[in-house]
């Protein structure tokens, strides 16, 4: 199906999302400890709304979640890379779960184009960088990789909702 002949906020899961839940969800990405009381009034809707949204938000697994968004720099990960992997043929899932298991890692991702997988990774030195690439490259099936360091982040964000 055509995304023009989709609902104007649907996705992929068949949740409708309107205006309503756009706000509620924009005063939470905001701040996720927000009570109830000020999500309501920020949204301009009911607390009995918000209750609600918020409670079938999460259920149907729109929210998935509450956390602590950490500085990078400022809690100890000096570097930030993106690793390229080359992997062989039928052993991505697997590989990809291995890698995942770093701390080290915060995003693994199927990708289309040069490579099989692109690893984000954050290092706290160049110490700690040497030590991820070469568990990364000796993870038998792993035929190649490119490591690339980030020199600056000019926009890093949670998952926002598309307009």
């Amino acid at each position: 199906m055509f995304n023009s002949l989709l609902p104007k906020y649907s996705n992929p899961g068949g949740m409708m999302l309107d205006e309503t839940d756009r706000r509620i969800i924009s005063v939470l990405q905001s701040d996720a400890r927000a009570s109830m009381r000020s999500i309501a009034e920020q949204a301009g809707v009911s607390l009995g709304t918000v209750s609600n949204r918020v409670r079938r938000l999460e259920g149907a697994g729109v929210i998935r979640g509450y956390s602590v968004q950490l500085d990078p720099e400022l809690s100890g990960w000096e570097l930030t890379v993106v690793i390229g992997l080359r992997i062989q043929k039928g052993r991505l899932i697997e590989i990809q779960e291995k890698i995942a298991k770093d701390n080290r890692v915060y995003g693994a991702y199927d990708v289309t184009g040069e490579f099989d997988s692109m690893i984000i990774a954050r290092a706290r030195d160049r110490r700690d960088l040497d030590d991820l690439s070469k568990n990364v490259i000796s993870i038998d099936g792993v035929e190649s990789s490119v490591t690339h360091l980030v020199l600056n982040t000019v926009k890093e964000s949670s998952t926002v909702l598309p307009e």
